[in-house]
């Protein structure tokens, strides 16, 4: 089970799928077809019957072109000083692991950092991923295996790792504990910010 700080306020991912979908009055069927997914996919989420990928999440950004933040909950002015207590920090939750912003979606540089909770198994989904700037990895818990290019790197506890992010990669959890890692996507472009770095998936 993923360890989660039980006070920290959780963005149920089915709700605001479809608050983003009809603010911008796509319709089921129409977001399948931008997706790539399958209107049954989509109905499954919406009513939390089931939990979607990060691949998944991106796939819906993008189609809705939305910034993958916009899952965290409503769009905020971005500001010069972000002061967040362990408490109020939002969380997103996708299969088996959960995203939790570390205030970068409300700050006015360019730098996201966030906090990634892994279940054994869990992982970034089925695409590689390449944007801009650069990646910095610190692995806090567990075993949490990053695929660079062709190159699979294995971070257990202290171990840090730095890449320039226009090369392809993904991650998971390899292990059978829960892993706890904080990422800090740096230098991306503005048409990157936030966790939107994410959003250019590589299909295999």
């Amino acid at each position: 089970m993923v360890m989660q700080d039980k006070e920290a306020p959780s963005v149920n991912v089915g709700v605001r799928l479809r608050v983003l979908r009809e603010e911008r009055n796509i319709s089921m069927r129409g977001l399948a077809v931008k997706s790539g997914l399958s209107a049954n996919a989509l109905s499954m989420i919406e009513r939390g019957k089931s939990s979607p990928s990060v691949s998944t999440l991106y796939k819906l950004a993008d189609a809705m072109g939305v910034d993958i933040t916009a899952f965290f909950g409503e769009s905020l002015e971005r500001q010069p000083i972000v002061f967040m207590k362990a408490a109020e920090r939002p969380r997103v939750s996708f299969q088996r692991g959960v995203w939790e912003d570390l205030g970068g979606a409300t700050f006015i540089g360019r730098m996201e950092p966030f906090i990634l909770t892994l279940e054994n198994g869990g992982g970034s989904g089925p695409n590689a991923m390449v944007h801009t700037g650069h990646e910095f990895v610190f692995c806090l818990r567990g075993t949490l295996e990053y695929q660079v290019e062709n190159q699979v790197l294995v971070l257990e506890p202290g171990d840090s790792l730095i890449f320039a992010a226009h090369l392809r990669h993904r991650w998971r959890n390899p292990g059978n504990t829960v892993v706890n890692a904080l990422i800090l996507l740096a230098d991306f472009s503005e048409t990157d910010h936030g966790l939107s770095a994410h959003q250019k998936l590589v299909e295999e």
